[in-house]
């Protein structure tokens, strides 16, 4: 099989062109510690001299020798519990699926299947069915003190139960022939269970780093390094399965930059593991290992061909990595999600070669 590396180098070109010119990744270069590079909740990175993703150093304050142990407080931050944003962004992905009786996959959720799952994504295992899941975790006395991410619980024992958002709206699958969907708060739950922690973890919760809060949920960790010398050496890899899987030239090393800023060690608050920042069940469901890159370049791939199958173009299929595929076809195309749409635009740029 002849592989054609000329889209895989364009794009990687363009990368190194856009970081060469951008004065933060100048600026990195010179700086030990890692910086944050986001990944917003359904995997967009951002970028502070753009409004979209490309997997840049974010502007922060200049990180210095006197930074407290920071090496250690990473490494904390990579480990620590979810908390209940990364809970409503790991359930939100699923906007759009279809109702289904006693389903637990992207195909059709029923709604304790949809607060299993939104929490297995973060490696954290809830019973099965509603009445169980009304009695996980620590009691909330009431819809006053609830808090995103916790779970609520309707009927003794529990018939129903969904995610909590704030503002008096929580995400569900309501009924046969609905949608998992955003809703009012429409009664008082039976009971509200908390199984996360409500408040921030991660980087901004830990002491010497508060210059680093605001970064938004889904931010993988990427080196000072800039991260196109880092995707070069996966040249190989996105050529070869972009022919194996007939993707265009240069969408595996645009999704990546974008994903992870090449870092094959990143994580997400939200769970999202590798250089390809797939979700664990994701990777297990395409039996690949999210922490090797061949394999996550493979998994992504496949993913991305499927994806590309589904929809027939490039952006459909891009939303759906980026958004879930049930919020595609809850709106017929790239969902209206601010972020969704410059994950879109930005990665389409640089396969077209330009800034985005």
């Amino acid at each position: 099989m002849t592989v054609e590396m000329s889209g895989v180098q364009s794009v990687l070109a363009r990368i190194a062109q856009i970081q060469a010119s951008n004065p933060l990744t100048q600026a990195t270069r010179t700086v030990a510690a890692p910086v944050l590079a986001p990944r917003a909740t359904a995997s967009t990175a951002s970028s502070s001299a753009a409004t979209t993703a490309l997997g840049l150093p974010v502007a922060t304050s200049r990180l210095t020798a006197a930074a407290p142990d920071f090496a250690s407080l990473l490494a904390t931050a990579q480990h620590s519990q979810p908390d209940g944003a990364a809970v409503v962004s790991s359930a939100e992905k699923y906007l759009g699926v279809p109702y289904v009786f006693g389903g637990n996959t992207p195909s059709g959720l029923d709604c304790s299947g949809l607060v299993q799952r939104a929490y297995a994504d973060l490696g954290i295992t809830l019973p099965r069915v509603a009445a169980d899941q009304a009695h996980v975790g620590t009691a909330v006395p009431g819809l006053a003190q609830a808090q995103p991410g916790d779970i609520l619980a309707f009927g003794e024992p529990a018939h129903h139960v969904a995610l909590y958002l704030g503002n008096n709206l929580m995400i569900a699958a309501p009924e046969p022939g609905d949608r998992v969907k955003i809703q009012s708060v429409y009664e008082t739950p039976a009971s509200i269970r908390r199984v996360v922690s409500p408040g921030t973890t991660g980087l901004a919760g830990l002491p010497g780093l508060g210059g680093l809060a605001g970064l938004g949920a889904g931010q993988g960790v990427t080196p000072a390094v800039p991260p196109a010398v880092g995707l070069g050496q996966y040249a190989g890899l996105f050529a070869q399965n972009e022919a194996r899987y007939q993707l265009p030239q240069g969408l595996l090393a645009a999704v990546a930059q974008t994903e992870s800023g090449g870092n094959p060690a990143a994580v997400s608050p939200a769970g999202a593991q590798g250089l390809m920042q797939l979700m664990p069940t994701t990777a297990q469901g395409l039996g690949v290992d999210p922490w090797q890159p061949a394999q996550a370049v493979q998994g992504a791939a496949r993913l991305l061909s499927q994806y590309l199958n589904s929809y027939g173009s490039v952006p459909l299929a891009l939303a759906a990595y980026n958004a879930g595929p049930g919020a595609v076809e809850q709106y017929g195309g790239v969902p209206p999600y601010a972020e969704t749409q410059k994950y879109v635009t930005k990665i389409t740029g640089l396969m077209a070669g330009r800034a985005a």
